[in-house]
């Protein structure tokens, strides 16, 4: 009898311990759990459209534009980690960073990200009215797409770098200034220079920013190009770029302009755009922009872009768009493009 009472306080005893423990383990899941929420963030949207141009080489297509997904996460209070990747036409890794910040006005970036050339470059093409979502001399001189530079090839407007950052004076002036490969994303540096960039804009009123942006770089041509072809592939390059713009931000309206250029060894390249939009109500808003691009200044290889176009707000950060483009080009001829978009974002 005495030994089956030990037994039956034995199996007690472990059978307290056991729930105990695993009361343990459920709390310290429950705590990781809870930390993971805090810490890591998820966020993803998707363009998909239809576009219409009876150029030379005509296109008639529903197209998906964008897959993203993004992650952030907070390693500490000063440290963090972001990531970025774009799963449409077989998957492209867009950006991958690290981000500390020693101070309120003083932060670093090292990884691959945004370059921070233009007013117009860095801003998400969530929020750009164009469906074609930069200007001519955005997507060619920051080489984003669209009409980029054979030389350098598509890169998003992205490099692998490191930079600092921040905001002085109560965020009324924000500067940027970095160093970075110059062969665009996933790409190791294919020379032994860098790009120097820096950035500064000012914010002397609450509804106007001043901007200006500079890039000093040495390139290495990937492509050969019809606009400056003394250059061949393999050769490295004098690669130089600038812009200057503003943007003025009211409840009616919102208009935001540059001017850039750029010089690639002897030839010289310009553009300037103005991009409004009017909220004609709270969720829907008329778009407008003119759109000047020229390749070579000496050979005035130019094209104008007019561009009319409404969207509307139906969920926040998500909406839908339609456009009308008349392109004017020297080389190529007129055009007319019409497109259609929904965006969707969470």
């Amino acid at each position: 009898m005495k030994r089956i009472l030990f037994l039956l306080v034995c199996c007690v005893a472990l059978s307290t311990v056991s729930a105990q423990e695993t009361e343990e383990t459920k709390a310290d899941i429950n705590k990781v759990v809870n930390t993971l929420k805090e810490r890591i963030r998820l966020m993803g949207y998707a363009q998909v459209g239809y576009t219409y141009n009876d150029a030379d080489e005509a296109d008639n297509n529903f197209d998906i534009k964008r897959i993203i997904l993004m992650a952030e996460g907070k390693i500490t209070k000063e440290w963090s980690l972001y990531f970025m990747y774009n799963f449409n036409s077989g998957g492209n890794l867009l950006e991958m960073y690290t981000d500390y910040h020693f101070l309120p006005g003083l932060s670093a970036r090292l990884g691959q990200f945004k370059i921070p050339y233009t007013i117009e470059s860095p801003l998400s093409t969530t929020v750009v009215e164009l469906i074609d979502c930069y200007s001519q001399a955005t997507n060619y001189l920051a080489a984003i797409g669209g009409s980029h530079d054979p030389l350098r090839g598509s890169t998003g407007g992205r490099d692998l770098g490191f930079m600092l950052y921040g905001d002085l004076f109560e965020k009324k002036l924000t500067y940027n200034i970095g160093a970075f490969n110059g062969q665009g994303i996933n790409n190791k540096d294919k020379n032994s220079q860098k790009d120097f960039v820096g950035n500064l804009m000012v914010r002397p009123l609450t509804w106007l920013s001043l901007g200006g942006s500079y890039i000093k770089g040495k390139g290495h041509a990937i492509g050969t190009s019809i606009v400056n072809p003394d250059i061949k592939i393999g050769d490295n390059y004098t690669r130089d770029r600038w812009a200057v713009g503003t943007v003025i931000e009211t409840k009616p309206i919102s208009i935001r302009s540059e001017y850039l250029g750029g010089k690639d060894n002897k030839v010289k390249s310009d553009g300037y755009y103005v991009t409004a939009s009017y909220h004609v109500a709270p969720k829907l808003d008329i778009i407008a922009s003119y759109d000047y691009l020229n390749k070579n200044k000496d050979m005035s290889y130019k094209q104008t872009n007019y561009v009319a176009g409404v969207q509307y707000w139906f969920y926040p950060r998500c909406r839908v768009q339609a456009q009308y483009t008349y392109k004017d080009s020297k080389f190529e001829g007129y055009a007319n493009m019409i497109q259609a978009q929904i965006q969707v974002r969470f």
